[in-house]
């Protein structure tokens, strides 16, 4: 099978010669060469420049056998072609141009002509495809709604995120019309992301935990099943909502093909309470990558045990790798993975 092969038949749950590998944040910080182009040129510019957007997202490819590639960009670009920019703060942690803290503000917000302001995210995918070749997967992505809302209502990263929850509630009206926009503006963007090239599409709902558990549905998880629905089956999509991982059935009602799991779950369970009714992607916790081979490679394994025989499993991280990750230990994880040693 081709790497490419292998990631769609483990997305729609056929059988594969064995788990596919990728993982989240696979480029980045951990890879020297990416600490070389970094020092060039700051994170917004890689990211709306298409040649080093596409370099960035093959340097992993270079090193590892992966089974995909996932674009480099970063959910933001979408309240930014709304209106409201952003960047990323001296002390670390994201920073939003401005607060979105006005009913005038949110109504300003334009949701039109998406494609067009993220045209540099399609020429990157189309580049990428091109130096890529057909025989791998290459992703696309986006934030979901309500982790796009977090970031924007709150002016960046923030700690306890009262603001979004205090608009939710105290003025469901306007929060609606905020969701609306951020709704409509991800589904042509995705849909552009498709035409580029795309093979499949993750949707990270990051900040789905901070919702109180009677609200996830109204406030997330109903966005994101428009997204889905919207798309109409043109790819498989993938759902990683962070921490959410006992909410798999309603997860899985949002039309997505693939639950993407964190490593607080345990996957031999989480898989028979699925069953065929989703692919499950996952959970190696990102700190074993910052340890010792052999460590890497025995969590490895007891990753791919607890994931069992049955198709339908893609192999990731439980969230993103982490920026102290080290290159041995990815390549031992690559040969527990592939059963191929890093040449």
């Amino acid at each position: 099978m081709t790497p490419r092969q292998r990631f769609l038949a483990a997305a729609n749950q056929q059988p594969v010669d064995r788990p596919p590998i990728w993982l989240m944040r696979q480029a980045g910080r951990y890879l020297p060469e990416y600490r070389e182009l970094k020092a060039q040129h700051d994170f917004v510019t890689m990211v709306r420049t298409p040649e080093l957007a596409a370099e960035v997202t093959l340097q992993p490819l270079r090193r590892f056998p992966l089974d995909a590639a996932i674009i480099f960009s970063d959910i933001l670009v979408i309240p930014e072609a709304l209106g409201q920019g952003y960047h990323f703060r001296d002390q670390g942690g994201i920073g939003m141009d401005y607060l979105l803290d006005t009913k005038a503000k949110i109504e300003a917000l334009d949701a039109t002509k998406i494609a067009e302001k993220l045209k540099y995210v399609a020429e990157a995918l189309t580049l990428t495809r091109s130096k890529l070749g057909e025989d791998t997967a290459l992703l696309g992505f986006c934030g979901s709604p309500w982790t796009l809302a977090c970031y924007m209502v709150e002016g960046g990263s923030a700690k306890d995120f009262i603001k979004i929850k205090q608009l939710a509630w105290d003025q469901p009206e306007l929060f609606e019309q905020l969701m609306q926009k951020l709704t409509d503006g991800i589904v042509e963007y995705l849909h552009m992301q498709i035409d580029a090239g795309a093979d499949a599409l993750q949707i990270f709902d990051s900040w789905g935990a901070i919702c109180p558990a009677t609200h996830y549905e109204a406030w997330s998880l109903r966005w994101i099943h428009h997204i889905i629905n919207e798309l109409k089956g043109r790819v498989p999509v993938i759902l990683y909502a962070k921490g959410m991982g006992h909410k798999a059935p309603d997860l899985m009602h949002t039309g997505a093909k693939i639950i993407s799991l964190d490593w607080t779950m345990n996957l031999r369970r989480m898989r028979q309470s699925i069953g065929h009714g989703a692919a499950v992607q996952g959970n190696l916790d990102p700190v074993t990558l910052t340890t010792t081979p052999e460590i890497t490679q025995r969590e490895a394994q007891r990753v791919l045990d607890e994931a069992g025989k049955q198709p339908g499993f893609i192999f990731n991280l439980g969230h993103g790798m982490i920026p102290s990750a080290k290159i041995e230990c990815v390549e031992a994880l690559m040969e527990v993975v592939t059963g191929r040693k890093n040449a």
